[in-house]
């Protein structure tokens, strides 16, 4: 298994394979760039294929990382941690704990944090084990999980997306697909129904999917065909590498603003994209809600209205974005990237 030849190694500064055999360990953590600080990123908990799909993941996880804490303007860098198991069934405190171990073996140098797969919970045991963690409930008794905060990231993206990409204001009436109602997507939803968008969900747990449908009055279908739905606004909130060729061809929506982290199956989509006239809202800057929060809860000053003015400002990057990609008639992609390259000296 190449990791210096790996089509997505980016010279991440530091690669590291645990294993534990009393609890079925099986990790990878991978720290692409700390040059503004400690790498953040979240630990996803799945059953890999096999090691290279674990390893593919990771590499591209974080990457993104180091591009979001860079275009939130965060002292942070880029990293992420994944786990090869079920998190229904192979998910134990051994586990975890073991989890922990490793984390701490870096010095600080990694700070992990909850994502697809891991919980608050989760967070707590590894924090048994180590201090390098967030995402942990306050000593208020609030919730330390970072998902609605993403999610409302992605609702102020989301309407300098409309505003840009569909010229108006307000979302009433808007037909938008959400591909995915887990933690942040369901929020999404919530956020989207109260602002008066009329909603098609989709997601691979139905029995989540229905709930919330009959709750906001949301049209579902089945998850290969939300693609082909007649909408404004695609929304993916599940896993990644989701926008390829196939799917683009097929899109209805005009605008694409979503929570998953690396949408595009390859950098060229984006401009398959703008080919189409659809409008691309560069991921990273989208769904940085959560790093946000993370990132101020390390903070002794932690103040709760700071943090949301910090997430809303996400509205005001992607006007600007959005603005200069369409001077320069470029995919908002390469805006994107090169201000986040110039932040952590990649430029």
């Amino acid at each position: 298994m190449p990791v210096f030849a790996h089509p997505e190694f980016d010279h991440h500064q530091q690669l590291v394979f645990g294993s534990d055999a009393e609890s079925g360990l099986r990790a990878i953590i991978a720290i692409h760039d700390t040059h503004r600080g400690p790498a953040l990123g979240g630990l996803r908990i799945y059953p890999y294929a096999n090691e290279e799909a674990a390893l593919t993941d990771v590499l591209r996880l974080s990457r993104g990382m180091s591009y979001k804490s860079a275009i939130a303007d965060l002292p942070l860098g880029g990293g992420k941690a994944v786990i090869i198991a079920d998190p229904r069934t192979e998910k134990t405190p051994a586990l975890l704990r073991a989890m922990g171990r490793l984390v701490e073996s870096l010095g600080g140098a990694y700070i992990t944090a909850e994502d697809s797969g891991s919980s608050e919970a989760d967070m707590q045991m590894i924090a048994s084990e180590t201090a390098h963690v967030g995402g942990l409930r306050r000593a208020s008794g609030e919730s330390g999980d970072p998902s609605p905060f993403t999610a409302w990231g992605v609702f102020c993206a989301l309407k300098s997306a409309v505003r840009h990409g569909l010229g108006r204001d307000d979302l009433e009436g808007l037909r938008v697909a959400i591909q995915g109602v887990g933690h942040v997507g369901a929020h999404l939803a919530r956020h989207l129904h109260a602002a008066g968008a009329r909603l098609v969900l989709t997601d691979v747990n139905r029995e989540a999917l229905a709930h919330l449908a009959e709750t906001l009055g949301a049209e579902t279908v089945a998850p290969e065909a939300i693609f082909d739905a007649e909408v404004d606004l695609f929304a993916p909130c599940a896993m990644g590498a989701v926008l390829t060729d196939a799917v683009v061809d097929r899109l209805r929506a005009k605008v694409v603003c979503g929570a998953a982290n690396n949408q595009l199956a390859a950098p060229d989509i984006a401009e398959r994209l703008m080919a189409r006239g659809i409008l691309y809202t560069p991921d990273y800057v989208a769904n940085a809600g959560g790093v946000i929060e993370i990132a101020w809860q390390r903070r002794d000053d932690y103040d709760r209205s700071s943090v949301m003015a910090h997430i809303e400002g996400v509205g005001a990057t992607l006007d600007k974005l959005f603005a200069r990609a369409a001077r320069e008639e470029v995919s908002p992609t390469l805006i994107a990237d090169a201000m986040a390259r110039e932040r952590f000296g990649r430029g």
